[in-house]
């Protein structure tokens, strides 16, 4: 997972991490508790989430 340029810190993502691995400090950043998962992405409303393939 990667957050792009895009983010704008509206923190809307964290409430949907199960693993409460997203931390926004300004700008929106996965933590290492990360699991890949994918959930969190359709609910980015700028789509600067990018899963990982």
């Amino acid at each position: 997972m990667k957050i792009n340029d895009n983010c704008v810190g509206c923190g809307q993502c964290t409430s949907f991490c199960r693993q409460g691995a997203i931390v926004v400090r300004g700008k929106a950043r996965i933590t290492d508790a990360c699991v890949e998962c994918g959930t969190c992405a359709p609910y980015c409303p700028v789509k600067a989430i990018e899963v990982s393939v």
